[in-house]
């Protein structure tokens, strides 16, 4: 089978996608950056993660869609010990501004 240039085997859909996600809850002091990281790398995603002051987690995650979609659905669970009481989702247009996934600070 051929493949494309994304590496995608021919046939398959690569649209790229970005969004923003604020995670609200018990979401900070359980491990939730470093979960996120490790997540998103899995996923081949790009982006950030960081506390913010309001007690909340924001991330940007950008790469393929559907990684994207999987990532905001583990978002909505999050890691153990966290409890997520609310995921707000701001879709943007894709940059290809990040190398990689990492922590924000």
């Amino acid at each position: 089978m051929t493949g494309n240039p994304s590496g995608q085997p021919a046939g398959k859909s690569w649209e790229a996608a970005r969004a923003r996600v604020v995670i609200e809850g018990i979401v900070q002091g359980v491990g939730f950056r470093a979960h996120t990281v490790r997540q998103a790398e899995r996923r081949c995603l790009s982006g950030w993660v960081r506390n913010r002051d309001d007690g909340a987690v924001e991330a940007v995650f950008e790469g393929r869609r559907e990684a994207v979609e999987d990532m905001i659905a583990w978002c909505r669970q999050g890691p153990p010990y966290a409890r997520v009481d609310g995921v707000e989702v701001s879709w943007e247009q894709p940059a290809g501004e990040f190398r990689g996934f990492g922590v924000k600070y």
